[in-house]
């Protein structure tokens, strides 16, 4: 039972500075990261690392950086079969400024090439419809994102700002950072705003909503799962009950939150998959976060789960 990424595959370029220079000025780089990059990669990466097989269906040009980016993502046990080489499209690149005190800026070259299309997804229908976990990043366009859920054989994994509440009825667990949960919530997201928001987001589909929080932490509610747990036996692990658990981040200064929503959203999935309660499956997921905001970039250094004796 593995999972399949639904996203972004692009260059990442970091460059790690003391702070910006001014207008028509310079500033040296302290350090200069390239990696294979992009929320579907990221994640996909991340799920390999926790021991999920894992398939990434996403874009890459016809130029030699997408050669070097798909054998990198090989390199890290991603079946890349699925990843369409657009003839005439130059690769994602994402160019990262970090300054000291974990500020950052990101530089985007995601031309519309680069994107899914509705195509795309339902040419890797047999990889979707044979998956434990389909992983959807909401930034891709809107049919793409409808053809990999009304694909997804397992649990369906929504990450990003839901601006079509259809899509919600076909979700199993819905991710969303502080600035995605507002466009949802139509407000900042704090804790008593979600706990009010849940049981109309839950009743529209999702078993589980994982929304970070304005101030801070992340917030995981969920739903009686005695009859709605598709990815796992439920027969022979304990059902779920209604609940939900605030996850307060690590104390300490992060030093790049960059991936670390991508972090949270594989290690969530992959503690599901392996039959974890939604409770547990959030600490871990926090935890996983909490280790790749540790250093510059965002590629995550997980490990595989252990399971519990």
């Amino acid at each position: 039972m593995g999972a399949v990424v639904v996203g972004q595959l692009a260059r990442d370029l970091v460059m790690v500075m003391e702070r910006l220079p001014d207008v028509h000025a310079s500033g040296a780089v302290r350090q200069r990261l390239e990696q294979l990059g992009g929320k579907g990669a990221n994640q996909a990466v991340g799920l390999s690392q926790l021991g999920v097989a894992t398939a990434l269906v996403a874009v890459a040009g016809d130029d030699p950086v997408g050669d070097a980016l798909l054998a990198r993502a090989a390199l890290d046990g991603i079946d890349v079969t699925h990843v369409v080489r657009r003839p005439g499209t130059a690769t994602g690149l994402i160019v990262e400024v970090l300054e000291d005190g974990g500020r950052w800026r990101y530089l985007e070259h995601l031309p519309q090439g680069v994107l899914l299309t509705e195509a795309d997804v339902r040419a890797a229908g047999d990889v979707l419809r044979a998956a434990g976990a389909v992983l959807v990043q909401l930034q891709q366009p809107l049919d793409a994102v409808r053809a990999a859920v009304e694909l997804s054989g397992g649990l369906t994994v929504l990450d990003g700002a839901v601006t079509d509440r259809s899509l919600l009825h076909g979700a199993d667990v819905l991710r969303a950072d502080a600035r995605e949960a507002a466009v949802l919530l139509g407000g900042p997201a704090d804790e008593r705003e979600v706990l009010a928001a849940a049981p109309a987001l839950l009743d529209a589909g999702p078993r589980l909503l994982a929304f970070a929080l304005a101030d801070g932490g992340d917030l995981f509610v969920w739903r009686d799962g005695h009859e709605l747990a598709p990815w796992r036996d439920s027969h022979e692990l304990a059902p779920w009950r209604d609940g939900h658990e605030l996850v307060p981040h690590a104390a300490g200064d992060a030093v790049d939150t960059t991936g670390g929503g991508d972090a949270l959203t594989a290690a969530l999935t992959a503690a599901l998959l392996d039959g974890a309660t939604p409770r547990e499956a959030a600490r871990e997921a926090v935890a996983a976060a909490g280790r790749v905001v540790t250093h510059a970039g965002g590629r995550p250094e997980l490990a595989p789960r252990r399971r519990s004796a």
